[in-house]
């Protein structure tokens, strides 16, 4: 084989192997698009609807604000006993990982979960849950996005009246009775927070934003 030719193949590879990189690098600090696997969301996000993800809120460190969509990394424990409950500590539980872990999981997303939910409570705010409501600051939560007739509950071990932490949301899923959502694993910190949904792609019917 030619040397020219030699030399042109190891630039191929070069660049695609740049390109990829940039690839990556965008799509962990900008912007990425992903598709609705679950049915937490409905009726606002049904299952196999594609989504644009905004990640600039990471790469910013910025807060969502009440009533967005994002998305953010499963916990390590979605599931508490009575005795692991805190309501004076309701955050939600991540294991730690050195360097490579981290890199792995989070920048490539290899083997990688996450929650799509909405935004209820912000930092220092006052949640309570009861009788199929949601009061922030003893102040009932309109919640026009619901479906007809679904009602807020804590099912079991859970988070019902609590204060959000700082720098944490409170989040659920729309369909609140085939959601786990911050209800059970506590509220999410804002280092855990991947995205805030942006626009709907697919359905073209359907495109635009989400509210």
């Amino acid at each position: 084989m030619e040397k020219e030719t030699i030399k042109e193949i190891f630039e191929w590879i070069y660049c695609i192997i740049i390109a990829i990189v940039i690839a990556m690098i965008f799509r962990y600090f900008i912007g990425t698009p992903t598709i609705v696997k679950q049915i937490s969301m409905e009726p606002t996000l049904k299952q196999n609807q594609r989504l644009w993800l905004n990640r600039w809120g990471r790469t910013t460190k910025t807060l969502p604000k009440r009533g967005e969509i994002i998305t953010f990394e499963e916990p390590s424990k979605t599931t508490l006993s009575a005795s692991e409950i805190d309501p004076n500590n309701p955050i939600a539980k991540y294991d730690e990982q050195n360097w490579l872990g981290w890199f792995v999981h989070n920048f490539l997303e290899i083997g990688k979960r996450s929650y799509i939910k909405r935004v209820i409570a912000l930092p220092g705010e006052h949640v309570k849950i009861e009788n199929g409501k949601v009061y922030i600051n003893d102040e009932e939560l309109e919640e026009d996005y619901l479906q007809e007739g679904i009602v807020t509950d804590v099912t079991g071990p859970g988070y019902s009246d609590f204060i959000v932490p700082e720098n944490c949301v409170f989040a659920m899923g729309d369909n609140r009775n085939h959601s786990t959502d911050c209800r059970v694993f506590g509220c999410i910190p804002l280092e855990k927070i991947e995205s805030t949904v942006a626009i709907r792609i697919w359905p073209l019917n359907l495109w635009g934003k989400v509210d």
